[in-house]
């Protein structure tokens, strides 16, 4: 069997040949000097040849045998590879280094993610994110792929492997043109749509189950993408219903109205495998997430 070689017995090994002396050495290890020449004789066992010639005059510096000339270049090797090793297991153990990936519905990636990611990594440069932003679908499908470590939905199937948990609410709201008759409108119920020109998107299957279900049949054009339906809508092609989110800042042309009859909320939340332990990075993500929305829910309770 081979033997196994202690760390701290190779530093002392290093120290004693470049500090020229087992006092020096010692000092620096903050150890005595029998501990040191203790730790160098259980080692000289180990290898079973000695690192150091003899010399009777206690004042003389210590000189390697061939043999230990020939060791210090793999005691070296060994230790810069151990302290590189703990050095990057602690950054990544402090979430300061490794690959994030995640997920997000659009919504939340373009209005809220850019702010918590700049916080969470702040100046931890060896940190790497991939962030892909897609439908809840998607989201879900490269969860159970494992393409990405946890996502973001609004959706999730109650008897998958998945595990939600919900961090904000959203309200669904009706947008149209600042010029559009409805623009002024308070709020807005789905009565009042009647007879519109209807733009479905991806979110308006929130409407399902609803007593506004029949705006998403009644919908003369479908688009999935959000730069398309944005055009559309400043064009002035008809209005469409999206949750508060999702409604992209800088467009001064459209306006949103909370649709109040019926209140259509939606949840969203961190969706991720059940029972697998996620990376270190992602969790340390995760539980960030979850402060942050604790924080700001004291804040309005309190407010």
């Amino acid at each position: 069997m081979l033997p196994e070689l202690k760390i701290a017995q190779l530093r002392h090994f290093v120290w004693v040949a470049e500090l020229q002396g087992f006092h020096a050495a010692a000092e620096k290890a903050h150890r005595t000097q029998p501990a040191i020449s203790l730790s160098i004789r259980d080692l000289e066992g180990k290898l079973g040849q000695p690192l150091f010639e003899k010399r009777n005059a206690r004042a003389a510096r210590p000189e390697l045998t061939p043999f230990g000339a020939q060791f210090m270049v793999y005691a070296r090797e060994l230790i810069a590879h151990h302290d590189r090793v703990v050095n990057d297991m602690s950054l990544i153990a402090q979430h300061k280094s490794g690959h994030l990936r995640i997920a997000s519905v659009p919504s939340i990636a373009s209005r809220l993610l850019p702010d918590i990611l700049a916080r969470f990594i702040g100046e931890a440069t060896d940190l790497h994110v991939s962030l892909f932003d897609d439908s809840s679908e998607a989201v879900l499908a490269m969860v159970e792929s494992q393409q990405v470590d946890f996502g973001i939905a609004s959706l999730w199937e109650a008897d998958s492997d998945i595990l939600f948990t919900p961090i904000w609410k959203d309200s669904l709201g009706v947008v149209c043109r600042d010029d559009h008759r409805l623009a002024d409108q308070a709020q807005l119920g789905w009565r009042q749509l009647r007879g519109e020109r209807l733009i479905a998107n991806g979110t308006s299957r929130l409407l399902a189950g609803s007593e506004a279900e029949e705006l998403v049949s009644d919908s003369q054009f479908y688009l999935s993408n959000m730069i398309s339906l944005l055009a559309m809508l400043e064009a002035g092609m008809g209005i469409t219903t999206l949750p508060h989110f999702a409604f992209p800042t800088g467009h001064d042309r459209l306006r949103f109205i909370p649709l109040s009859d019926p209140v259509v909320k939606r949840d969203i939340g961190i969706v991720c495998l059940a029972n697998r332990s996620l990376p270190v990075a992602a969790q340390a993500l995760f539980d960030f997430i979850l402060r942050e929305a604790e924080v700001n829910t004291a804040g309005g309770e309190n407010g």
